[in-house]
């Protein structure tokens, strides 16, 4: 960190203003720390934000008060980042994607604490590349129930023959992330996680729901599946969360599931021990992951092919 002329502090050559200004009581973590917590998690954040159209959280007035959801470049000053096409989304002001470093930090001098990815990339923006399963359990339900929900999830893309991917969400549930070719269309891989998000409620009806709100969520965990709608986006890993703690959407093995206290174990006060400890990199596998939602998928969870 160096000062630029206005003596705000440069981080990644950016300069921050209010820099000591406490964005989250709890842990009574500054502006300044979160800016220098994203440049030094750079190698690992910015590949999962780059080529992908962006939304951000905005807290400017730090994660106790009201914070907000955009998506569209508005009016910020953010030379970094990228205005993308207005054919993209013809109907809005044009999508925005964060392709280094420096368009993160000047988000975050906006008041910007979390960052969300489409499924498609903005080159092929028709094409997703992955599917995404959100599990949210009931806020009554203990760690154990969510990793047993984890894993009954996995052994279902397993069965199918797909690898996926876990990743804390820093609140209260995990994300499984299924990569794919860039072959499908929105409609079938929406069918597709639909089709999954069913067949784990019919296996267990007493643990998992695939069905939103909260009276059908008593008890159970709800296995989201919109995430794979064109236009819906998630929070990217290592994203902190516009939340009291400022946790961290973190990747893990199915390994240590039952080991975790929770989604939101690890923070930006934290998140250096975990990395540093690490043995390997979960999701070292992840861009060399090659697979396609076949005809015979489908068929088996009663979905058919929209392609």
């Amino acid at each position: 960190m160096s000062e630029g002329r206005s003596k705000r502090p440069l981080v990644g050559g950016i300069g921050i203003s209010s820099p000591q200004r406490v964005i989250d009581a709890r842990t009574g973590a500054t502006k300044l720390q979160l800016a220098e917590y994203y440049l030094s998690l750079q190698d690992r954040l910015v590949p999962h934000l780059r080529g992908r159209p962006l939304s951000i959280v905005r807290a400017p007035d730090g994660v106790d008060a009201d914070s907000f959801f955009q998506r569209h470049c508005g009016r910020l000053k953010m030379p970094h980042m990228r205005v993308l096409d207005r054919s993209l989304d013809p109907e809005h002001a044009r999508l925005i994607q964060a392709d280094d470093i420096c368009a993160v930090i000047e988000a975050v001098q906006m008041g910007t604490v979390e960052f969300h990815t489409w499924n498609a990339r903005s080159d092929r923006i028709e094409r997703p590349d992955r599917v995404i399963f959100d599990l949210d359990p009931d806020t009554q339900l203990g760690w154990s129930r969510m990793a047993e929900a984890t894993c009954l999830t996995l052994d279902l893309l397993e069965e199918l023959g797909l690898q996926a991917f876990l990743k804390t969400s820093g609140g209260r549930g995990m994300h499984v992330v299924v990569p794919i070719d860039r072959r499908h269309s929105w409609d079938t891989v929406r069918a597709f996680a639909q089709g999954v998000s069913l067949r784990l409620a019919e296996q267990a009806p007493d643990r998992l729901v695939a069905r939103m709100g909260a009276k059908n969520r008593v008890g159970k965990v709800f296995v989201d599946y919109l995430r794979n709608q064109r236009g819906a986006s998630t929070v990217a890993a290592y994203s902190v969360r516009a939340r009291p703690g400022l946790a961290v959407s973190v990747p893990v093995e199915r390994d240590e599931l039952h080991e975790l206290d929770g989604a939101g174990q690890w923070s930006i006060l934290n998140i250096k021990q975990r990395l540093d400890q690490q043995r390997s990199d979960p999701w070292a596998a992840y861009d060399s992951t090659r697979q396609g939602l076949t005809k015979a998928m489908l068929r088996h969870l009663g979905v058919r092919d929209q392609d």
